[in-house]
């Protein structure tokens, strides 16, 4: 279990894990690189996938479709994609913005309550 109500499995292998997501087995798939799940990911999801770029200072999120230059300014371009990685990106960074307000706020009640006493604690 890691965090509430986030459940891992694997390592999976790779010719069945999208299978499973598309079956609804699993809510993401974490690959190594970008490559390695981005043609899966389109197949199964083109104009609702959402690639997440982790381990960056700042949430990263980018739509299945790429560019769409083939549509622009045919007023077809489904926009899906971009909606949920935009959706994804707020989500995060909120939640990330929200951790640093905690942390910030428990730095400042630690530092008002001023230095704690060190040596042997008393029985």
């Amino acid at each position: 279990m890691v965090g509430e109500g986030i459940d891992v499995t694997g390592p999976c292998p790779c010719d069945t894990i999208f299978l499973r997501a598309k079956a609804g087995d699993l809510d993401g798939i974490l690959t190594m690189s970008h490559d390695q799940g981005q043609i899966a990911m389109k197949l199964m999801g083109f104009d609702g996938g959402v690639t997440i770029a982790g381990g960056l200072p700042v949430p990263f999120r980018t739509p299945a479709h790429g560019t769409a230059f083939d549509v622009v300014g045919k007023g077809v371009a489904n926009t899906g994609s971009v909606q949920n990685a935009f959706d994804l990106a707020v989500g995060i960074g909120g939640r990330r913005a929200a951790r640093r307000r905690i942390h910030a706020m428990g730095a400042r009640r630690r530092s008002a309550e001023g230095p704690r006493p060190s040596g042997p604690r008393a029985p």
